[in-house]
């Protein structure tokens, strides 16, 4: 499964499997959040066998069940973005091996002896990993235009395409609170839009910026 396939793929999924993750896929998903935190700016850590965190209280009211890997969102204040674009490169990684996953913002217990949180650091909230006992369903899809705006007529397939990929992000709330704006043959522009969920704007950027850029390709754009 590659990247792109893996968009169409997930879904959030809330109810897992006691079925632990294999060795193998721990040592990948390692391998990817070290090369996540490799400038500094994001303190990715994956916790596994842990299920306290979703063990009672918020977890039952957010229909969380069987949770005991995640990755806790920890980065430097000022790099939301970032964190949602490269934590949502790991979840589709991850979908990549099989494994379901869930953002999750504030339905959990934190568990600060399982993770380490450093001065100027913030955790995030966390994303549930592990095999599900679905695959989860689609959120209801909104028409492209709803996302972009463009004087360039016809829209370029790539830029389309990435705006498909982007509705399909998972964002907070599902609330989809963000704008591609192509300002000319290859510049892109993205934006957020008032949101009630506003604390989560950022990394709903970065995670919707994710999908676009996996589905356009690099080599036809570059970013406003």
């Amino acid at each position: 499964m590659t990247l792109q396939e893996a968009i169409i793929a997930r879904h959030s999924v809330r109810q897992y499997e006691t079925k632990p993750i294999e060795p193998e896929k721990i040592a990948q998903l390692q391998s990817a959040i070290g090369e996540a935190n490799a400038d500094g700016r994001l303190h990715l850590q994956l916790v596994t066998d842990e299920p306290e965190a979703f063990a009672a209280g918020l977890a039952k009211y957010g229909k969380f069940s069987g949770v005991s890997n995640y990755i806790a969102l920890i980065c430097r204040k000022g790099e939301d973005e970032l964190l949602g674009y490269r934590a949502e490169r790991i979840v589709l990684q991850a979908q990549t091996l099989g494994l379901n996953s869930c953002w999750v913002g504030l339905t959990f217990r934190k568990q600060p002896n399982r993770y380490t949180i450093a001065d100027g650091e913030t955790m995030h909230g966390v994303i549930a990993l592990g095999y599900g006992k679905t695959q989860g369903v689609q959120h209801p899809l909104k028409p492209i235009g709803k996302f972009c705006k463009s004087n360039i007529t016809p829209l370029p397939d790539w830029f389309r395409r990435g705006v498909e990929a982007a509705a399909l992000a998972p964002t907070a709330m599902n609330m989809q609170k963000f704008e591609f704006q192509l300002l000319d043959n290859d510049r892109v522009a993205a934006r957020t839009r008032f949101s009630l969920a506003g604390s989560y704007l950022k990394i709903d950027l970065g995670i919707v910026k994710c999908h676009f850029e996996i589905a356009a390709g690099s080599e036809n754009f570059r970013w406003a």
